[in-house]
């Protein structure tokens, strides 16, 4: 019971730094796809795209 506190703050920090993670991930992957579709409404198509219709 003597390192509780330090034990605690490490796993307490290790979650803090895990969530913000999944948080930034999260946020810059609906900014990218709000990105992708202001692209997409200006007529931008992706490459991959380009590469189906031309091999039909």
């Amino acid at each position: 019971m003597q390192y509780f506190g330090f034990i605690f703050a490490s796993y307490a920090i290790t979650a803090l730094v895990l969530g913000a993670l999944i948080a930034w991930v999260i946020l810059d992957h609906r900014g990218r796809r709000a990105e992708l579709a202001a692209l997409e409404a200006q007529g931008v198509r992706r490459r991959s795209d380009r590469v189906s219709e031309s091999s039909r």
